[in-house]
Parts: structure tokens; sequence; C-alpha cells
């Protein structure tokens, strides 16, 4: 037993510099929430005591990126750390043309200007909410052929965030012409944070380019897809990760990155592809909305601290500290009752809030709901992701949402266990108030991405 493993995953690294938090009450967040017209996104973020709202950019940066943000280079063109940069990138994804752009959005409205016409169909195993909103601006389909446990919150499937092959080869079968590319998002967080197996992309792959059809991975948490394939899909135990996301790159043709994800960067992100057609229209688009193709909408800093993040990302023994504190807080949480999407994730955790809070209908957002009460009992900011951000149809109509979830978004690097405990019992605390909480409704909303900017108002009980 001397040689044994510890029980504890402590996090491997040590802290350096650290931030305050402004203590609340829950009259004062009471107060505040109805000032953003009860949309979390409005909040004053020094109203948040825990801030879940996303991992998107909200990371700590270590020691050796602030170092390396000394060495950027501010050149407009041709600046070294440019070059720095592509090599890093290039390093874990081998494609023949890197595109920056100042987040993963850009990336994500150049690629679809460019390849989607209208009435076109861009299947996927789940797009996100800025990825839907980016082929659907161009007239084209967003359709999504997630397998169909993942429909299933509390079954447990190791790859709920898999794409249907069937499905996929059947829409190609009849309708290849409209298909301009083949999407697969890596984890698939729409899905809850779940991976998508390496057989799993091989096979897609196989379809896409037997049709043709180029696949794109939008690959912003390649590095937790790449430790759950290592953890959890025969044959793959005991590679090293950067093997595992250098097969993964190998079988699409490109990729979208919002570089605020597992580069572990505060800004950026990339659009990389093959086909040099492609590849010169990206660009012709990039110097008319984004900057010159060395600096796409970011300073030379920002290009060497995320050079730095993609060479700390693949350690072994940060990715299985990641890991394993998500699925630390899901099993807290499953114990003492909270419904939560299983397995655990990697980038975050879900509550099933359709579950939890059956009394409310899902056109009435039990999602919100919930997601208002735990920043009023704990001061915790979380999202939901459910019939708010996806139940508004193309033609304006209102449908329920495949799952009703509320994300808890673990930052990388921010909190630590005494912080996740802490949620663990405000969550309690609202399981106990669960049967007083009511739905609500939207007073105000914009065309598209509304949850970000929505007023909503709470349904009187």
């Amino acid at each position: 037993m001397a040689d044994a493993p510890f029980r504890t995953v402590f996090e491997p690294f040590r802290i350096h510099s650290v931030e305050p938090l402004r203590m609340t009450t829950p009259q004062e967040r009471g107060e505040a929430v109805r000032a953003a017209a009860y949309n979390l996104f409005r909040l004053h973020s020094q109203d948040v005591l825990i801030d879940l709202l996303t991992d998107s950019g909200t990371g700590a940066m270590s020691r050796d990126q602030w170092a390396a943000i000394q060495h950027g280079d501010e050149s407009y063109a041709g600046s070294p750390s440019w070059f720095l940069f592509k090599e890093a990138v290039q390093e874990l994804f081998p494609y023949e043309h890197i595109i920056p752009t100042h987040q993963g959005r850009a990336a994500e409205r150049i690629l679809f200007e460019v390849v989607c016409r209208q009435g076109m169909v861009v299947p996927s195993n789940t797009h996100f909410d800025t990825t839907r909103a980016n082929v659907e601006h161009t007239g084209a389909q967003a359709l999504d052929l997630v397998i169909e446990e993942a429909h299933d919150p509390q079954g447990w499937h190791p790859f709920k965030g898999n794409m249907d092959v069937e499905r996929l080869e059947a829409l190609l079968a009849e309708r290849a012409d409209d298909v301009p590319c083949v999407m697969v998002t890596v984890t698939n967080n729409s899905g809850g944070g779940q991976p998508v197996s390496l057989a799993n992309l091989q096979a897609v792959s196989q379809v896409a380019h037997r049709y043709g059809k180029p696949l794109y991975l939008d690959a912003c948490r390649f590095a937790e897809n790449a430790w759950f394939i290592r953890e959890r899909e025969l044959g793959q135990g005991d590679r090293d990760v950067r093997d595992i996301i250098r097969d993964m790159a190998g079988l699409a043709d490109g990729m979208t990155m919002s570089a605020k994800k597992d580069p572990m960067g505060n800004i950026g992100g990339w659009l990389a592809v093959n086909d040099d057609a492609v590849a010169q229209e990206c660009r012709n688009l990039l110097i008319l909305t984004e900057g010159f193709p060395t600096y796409g909408g970011l300073a030379g800093r920002d290009l060497e601290a995320l050079a730095q993040g993609l060479r700390e990302v693949v350690s072994h023994d940060y990715l299985r500290f990641r890991i394993r504190a998500t699925a630390y807080v899901v099993e807290a949480l499953t114990a003492m009752g909270m419904p939560c999407l299983q397995p655990a994730g990697g980038h975050a955790v879900y509550l099933d809030a359709r579950a939890l809070l059956p009394h409310i209908p899902p056109l009435e957002y039990p999602g919100q709901a919930l997601a208002v009460a735990l920043y009023e009992l704990g001061g915790v900011r979380s999202c939901e992701i459910g019939t708010v951000m996806f139940g508004r149809q193309s033609d304006g109509s209102e449908q329920p949402a495949a799952l009703d979830l509320v994300r808890l978004a673990i930052p990388r690097r921010t909190y630590t266990q005494s912080h996740m405990d802490y949620v663990i019992e405000v969550c309690e605390r609202v399981m106990e108030v669960r049967e007083s909480l009511r739905g609500y409704r939207i007073v105000s909303e914009p065309p598209m991405l509304r949850h970000f900017t929505a007023d909503f108002a709470p349904i009187a009980g």
C-alpha cells in the first residue's frame, strides 16, 4: 500500500497572485439581478461571488504566460510573435493555413461567410450558440445530428458528444449538393461538455470525405476531449495526449478555435484550413474585418501568451486535475439528489433544470429560474443552456429545447476546492426551496442570440 495513489487530486500549481472578492448579501444580490432584468449576463461582475458564467477567457494565465507577454512584438506585419504562435498551433494542428482572429466567433463568421449560401445545411454533432447563429446568418441551416444517447441526461455513455453517423450518411445521400462542410464540436458544449471518441471522428471523416465534403473541428476544448479519449477509449490509455490531438486534427480538413478556452488565453482565436482557395477568401475577409494576416485582431503579446498556453494545456498533470475537479462537483451534487448530466463533462457541470423543477414548463424557462436562484441565494453566476438559448426557431416560433440545463462553467486555474465546496452548498440550498421557484417570461429580446441581452420578468405564482 505504500506506493498506492493518494485519493486527493490537488491543483498542480501554487497561487502566485490573488484578487479580492466582494462579499454580498442576498438582499444586495436580489436588487442587482432585478436591475439587470434577471439576465445574469448583465450583472456587474463585482456583484458576483463565484463566476461560473463561462470558462471562455476567464481563466488565470500562468507565470510563464505573463512573462511571454513581455516578449510580444507589436510590428504590424511579420512580427516574430506571429511566427512563434503559428509554430505552436501547427505543432498540434498541422494544417497548412493558420488565420488568427480576435476570438472564435470571428473565425466562424469568416468560414461560414465563405462556404455557406442560402438554402445550404451544415451538420454537426451539436452546434453551439455562436456557431449556429453564424451559420444561420448566411441563410443556411445549422443541423444537429448528435447520437440518441445524448438526449438522456441521466444515462451513462462514455462519448455522448458523438455524431450519429447513420443520420449524417442519410443527409449526404439525400442532399450532398446542399452541404458545404461537416462540423464536429469537441467537446460538445451544448450537449453537456461531452467528448467525442476518436473512433467516431474516424467514421465521420470517412463519410464526409466519401461525399467530397471537408470536415471542420470546432476545437476549442480539444485537450479535454483528448484526455477523455485517453481515459475512456479502448487502446488509448497509454498514449501521450499530444499524439491524440494530432490524430484528431489529422482526420479533419480544418478547424475553428476560440483560444479563450483550452489554449489558456483571455482573448484570441484562429481559423485553420488546408484548402488554398478557401484560405485566400478567408484572408481577404480577415483583412476587411479583423486585421492583417499575421495578427488578425490580436496584439503580439496575445500571440505570445497563446503560444505558451498551448504548451501548458497538454500537461497530463493539469488535465488529470482539470477533469477530476469537475467530476468531484458532479459526484457531490448527485449524492445529495441534484439531477446532473451524466457522466461528468470536462469544462463544466450541467444541472438538469427540467428534472429539478418539473412544475415549471419548458416555455417558462426552468433553466433561467434555476440560474437566477443560484445567484440570489449564493452569488453563483451560471448560464442557462436550454430553451432560452435554443428555443427560438428560425421562423420566429418558440419550441422547447431538447434539454433545459444550467451550466456551471469552471474557469481554468481560477477557483480552489473550497470555492467548489461553497458552490455545492449553494446548490443544496436551492434544492431546499425548489418547489417555491417560479418560471420567467421574456419581456424583450433581440432577433438573434437573445440570451445575451434579453429582458426577463418572473411569472407570478
